[in-house]
């Protein structure tokens, strides 16, 4: 026996990410409409932060930059701003030549260890 669902709105955490999902390589033609599709993710939630699935995008070059430098742009005069999620490996390294700072999920934040590392103190060590 199956029940009705309940009545209003279902609850939603307001801090889930919106998750834009990038297949494939992106033409020139269709990076307008991803720049409204993330401002237009950040206008109706009520995340501040959308998660860019860029594992489909392929090898990373200066097409990926140039898009993914446009929705961190359309992103910020939103109010928000991108994360990454499943990079090719080489594509965090090829941003941060260019000068662009990224979020990637699984990574610590700067200046935060990472989850579960404890600083070992050796006997004899000085106290701070």
């Amino acid at each position: 026996m199956s029940s009705a669902g309940a009545a209003g709105l279902p609850v939603v955490d307001a801090r889930t990410p919106a998750v834009l999902v990038l297949p494939g390589p992106v033409a020139r033609d269709e990076v307008a409409g991803l720049c409204a599709d993330v401002r237009s993710l950040l206008k109706d939630g009520p995340a501040s932060v959308v998660v860019c699935d860029v594992g489909g995008l392929g090898p990373p070059g200066l097409a990926a930059v140039d898009l993914l430098a446009r929705l961190q742009l359309a992103a910020r005069r939103a109010g928000g701003r991108i994360r990454l999620r499943d990079p090719d490996p080489a594509l965090p390294a090829l941003l941060d030549l260019v000068g662009l700072a990224f979020e990637v999920e699984g990574q610590a934040e700067e200046r935060e260890p990472p989850l579960g590392v404890q600083e070992a103190v050796e006997p004899g060590d000085a106290a701070r």
